[in-house]
């Protein structure tokens, strides 16, 4: 009888699981009242689907948490196959009471799920009955009488770590650096990342070196990848990767940071229905990277130059322009190396062409470990004179190489042919006003405007020394007479 009431109660419990396969994910909260000596749990579920993520359960006034561990479970109704994986996260008591759980919510695999929350009393302990002493009902497992399983810590095969693709680099020479956690493919250890965006932030304020410019290839999604270091299979899992352009001549440290797993301790003695993994922390640490950092060669430019392997694309309007016709020019700097840090090209100024002020554009590309990309310079200019012109007399620009550990110049390898008259008479005649008398009615209205208020100045003067002067006089008079 005992036998097959349980075989009911398991079969209407695969009914029910069955019944609730739409509803994937759900938060189980435990019963409502419990001993100070009994803990109480909430538990995550998600059916049908891997359980990948989840934000921290809520901490609750007059409850400790003791730890979280996780429950997996496939069933088979009706030729159809449910699974349900669970992470349980149980408390325990600090004293008895009443005690409030507000409503709470969750993010669990990307969507975000609430609990209406409960009251639960915790009453006095409870007197722990006697297990059977003939030995464990196998379906005591499953509705929870087993004894409380063993785990054991399993040595993992993984590492943190930080690497370069150059241990040694030019001023203003790129590095692409790369954190990665790196998993054998030997590994038994069951592990999983931990709110790795908080963490991720704090390794960043460590590691980012404050002597280089950054050029952060921006991860989005973190994806194994299978790589092969010294003869040893690894999946790589790529954190953060950056290419960093160094300001001076100090070394580039990047030092030790830690990253905190999830690595679970397996059942000793596993069971289908029953509990066999428990949620521990491991911290792992990255040792310390240094990159040796090189001056550039002597050169007049040493300071100022972009240090990169580049070409050179340009595009002209017309190679045949007349002379006072406004014609455009791109001088498009290409390729591998710090973008931003690329300026325009120094344009010697003469009587034969003016230059403006260029528009200028840039596109980067990070991928692949490299930086790369275009800078555009966009020129109007105009020609003043007629003749032949090898433009790379006006644009070059100087950079280093570091592939070739010399300086190189990019120039322009376009000529015009410039018809017409000269403009530079034209020129001057537009700012030149004439002679004096060329003047004369250009200025008339100016000079007259002008006379006209110095002899009212004039007069105003005469006035008041006239004033002045009768002044003195009846002073004087007054004074003789007396």
């Amino acid at each position: 009888m005992k036998f097959g009431l349980k075989f009911v109660l398991l079969t209407c419990f695969c009914f029910l699981g069955f019944s609730i396969r739409a509803q994937n994910i759900q938060i189980q909260l435990g019963p409502d009242e419990i001993g100070e000596n009994q803990a109480w749990t909430i538990s995550v579920n998600v059916t049908n689907e891997q359980l990948k993520t989840y934000t921290n359960f809520p901490d609750i006034d007059g409850l400790r948490k003791r730890g979280t561990s996780t429950q997996s479970q496939t069933s088979i109704v009706n030729g159809q196959v449910s699974s349900l994986q669970s992470v349980v996260m149980t408390y325990v008591p600090t004293r008895q009471g009443t005690f409030n759980i507000p409503a709470f919510s969750m993010k669990i695999n990307d969507q975000v799920t609430n609990s209406p929350g409960k009251k639960i009393k915790v009453g006095p302990p409870i007197q722990v009955q006697a297990r059977d002493p003939f030995g464990r009902d196998p379906f005591g497992d499953f509705f929870g009488g087993r004894e409380e399983p063993e785990f054991v810590d399993i040595k993992e095969e993984a590492q943190l770590t930080l690497s370069t693709n150059k241990d040694e680099v030019y001023v203003g020479e790129g590095i692409t650096a790369t954190l990665s956690f790196l998993v054998a493919d030997n590994n038994r250890a069951p592990m999983q990342f931990f709110e790795l965006g908080r963490q991720l932030s704090e390794i960043l304020k460590k590691l980012k070196p404050s002597n280089c410019w950054e050029e952060n290839f921006n991860i989005e999604n973190i994806e194994g990848e299978p790589i092969n270091i010294n003869g040893k299979g690894y999946t790589q899992y790529k954190i953060y990767q950056a290419a960093f352009y160094p300001l001076n001549s100090e070394p580039i440290i990047f030092p030790s940071v830690g990253l905190q797993m999830i690595k679970f301790k397996v059942a000793k003695n596993p069971s289908f229905f029953g509990q066999n993994r428990q949620e521990d922390f491991k911290t792992f640490n990255s040792k310390v990277k240094t990159v040796r950092v090189k001056e550039l060669p002597p050169h007049p430019l040493q300071g100022s130059v972009a240090v990169g392997n580049y070409q050179l694309d340009e595009k002209i309007s017309t190679q045949h322009p007349k002379a006072g016709q406004s014609i455009g020019y791109e001088f498009n700097i290409f390729g591998e190396g710090n973008i931003s840090s690329v300026e325009r090209p120094e344009i010697p100024k003469d009587n034969n062409f003016d230059f403006y002020e260029p528009n200028i554009q840039q596109t980067i590309s990070r991928e692949n470990g490299r930086v790369s990309g275009t800078k555009s310079f966009k020129y109007f200019l105009v020609p003043k004179e007629p003749g032949e012109f090898e433009m790379n007399k006006y644009f070059q620009w100087v950079f280093f190489n570091p592939a070739k550990k010399k300086y190189d110049t990019l120039r322009s390898q376009l000529a015009l042919t410039v018809d017409g008259e000269s403009q530079r008479n034209q020129a001057i005649q537009s700012t030149d006003l004439g002679s004096f008398y060329d003047r004369i009615d250009i200025a008339d209205n100016n000079l007259r405007s002008a006379a006209h208020t110095n002899w009212i100045k004039i007069g105003m003067n005469l006035l008041i020394m006239l004033m002045l002067g009768a002044s003195v006089y009846l002073v004087f008079s007054s004074r003789s007479k007396a």
